[in-house]
């Protein structure tokens, strides 16, 4: 690599990221980071195998279980995972679970985590997801941390940042990363308000992309085509891209009046969550290498399938070893589409002909605390 590294890339990140997707970019000054973000930290708990939605009154039981960080540790991992040398900016309770979470992100994934922060008395936000039939369904408890506990005023220096958009509310540090040219990537999440006004999302104008879901996007824009929901959102953001669930995605970029669709790729799902998160992170991870549009758009797919064929959102998130496995297993199978092929080719030049890992990725754990002496 050129530059010089962060001391809180540890050996694990090293070792867990092994494919270093800026290498050829890097030089003497540099952000010290290539994304930074910001938000809450929950505890995941997650249910898997359900024959179906639990009915009241009943009780289910799931054939499978796991517990993770979530809420923005998932796209935190996610972007680790793929090499990019990522800052979160988050609260932390001081119970088991906080420590649990903080030791999973800045131990096992190298995320930095300097200006997060752990509150005294403050008990972590917790989220129970059921997972059946392809879809999700989630209960959260938990509250604000305390006023006098806010995220950075001033957020270090970024190749990147994603940002969570809220309707009707500004986040100041948007705007000051975007002025020291830091490159917003925003989503946002289901208006509450009913109004869906493009205008209640302010800190779109220091966006470079928007990346919303086909729904969000048509009522956002008024249009009953998610794909004229794209080009109108480039009204407002200069990329803007629109999920569209098992069709894949769609994308335009304004500045160069290019377009890009790519349909998914199809898995069997285990545990959606987390992967709109990784899709973020996989189409960060191209634009800040300067991939194509196309590319981008491929690779953010193709992270987002490999995610839910694991339990959890942030340790589910694929690595350079499960890509360069994928990409081999799949030229192996008979009856491969060479057009579909030829699409994900770029991802050859990419993953090293072999991956030596020293340890697996870590995944979501059943139940958190084994191993702790009294």
């Amino acid at each position: 690599m050129t530059g010089e590294e962060p001391e809180h890339l540890t050996q694990a990140a090293r070792c867990q990221a092994q494919v270093d997707p800026l290498a050829a970019l890097r030089a003497p000054g540099d952000p010290p980071w290539d994304v930074y973000l910001t938000g809450t930290v929950f505890l995941d708990i997650i249910f898997t195998g359900l024959d179906s939605a639990p009915v009241r009154g009943t009780e289910s039981w799931a054939r499978g279980m796991g517990s993770s960080p979530g809420g923005v540790a998932n796209m935190a991992a996610a972007l680790a995972r793929l090499g990019l040398r990522t800052s979160l900016a988050a609260a932390f309770g001081d119970d088991h679970y906080g420590e649990y979470c903080w030791d999973a992100l800045e131990q096992g994934e190298g995320i930095d985590l300097s200006p997060s922060r752990t509150v005294p008395g403050w008990h972590s936000p917790v989220t129970v997801s059921m997972a059946y039939e392809g879809e999700r369904t989630m209960v959260s408890h938990g509250h604000e941390p305390p006023p006098e506990e806010p995220a950075p005023d001033c957020p270090p220096r970024a190749r990147a940042a994603v940002a969570s958009l809220t309707p009707g509310r500004r986040a100041p540090w948007i705007a000051q990363a975007a002025r020291e040219g830091t490159r917003i990537f925003a989503d946002v999440g289901w208006d509450d308000t009913g109004t869906w006004d493009l205008s209640g999302l302010a800190d779109l104008a220091h966006c470079e992309a928007f990346l919303p879901n086909a729904a969000e996007a048509m009522r956002y824009t008024g249009s009953d085509c998610p794909r004229a929901a794209a080009h109108a959102l480039t009204e407002y953001v200069p990329v803007a891209v629109v999920t569209l669930g098992s069709d894949g995605a769609y994308a335009v970029d304004r500045r160069t009046g290019e377009a890009a669709e790519v349909p998914a790729i199809a898995v069997e799902a285990l545990d959606p969550t987390g992967a709109g998160d990784v899709f973020v992170a996989g189409f960060v991870t191209g634009s800040l290498a300067g991939w194509p549009l196309a590319d981008r758009l491929a690779f953010a797919g193709l992270t987002a399938a490999l995610s839910v064929q694991e339990f959890g959102g942030s340790l589910s998130a694929p690595g350079w070893s499960e890509i360069g496995a994928w990409w081999r297993r799949v030229q192996s199978l008979p009856g491969q589409d060479p057009k579909a092929l030829e699409r994900y080719a770029f991802v050859e030049g990419l993953v090293p002909e072999r991956l030596d890992r020293p340890w697996p990725l870590r995944r979501a754990v059943p139940t958190i605390g084994f191993g702790r002496s009294g």
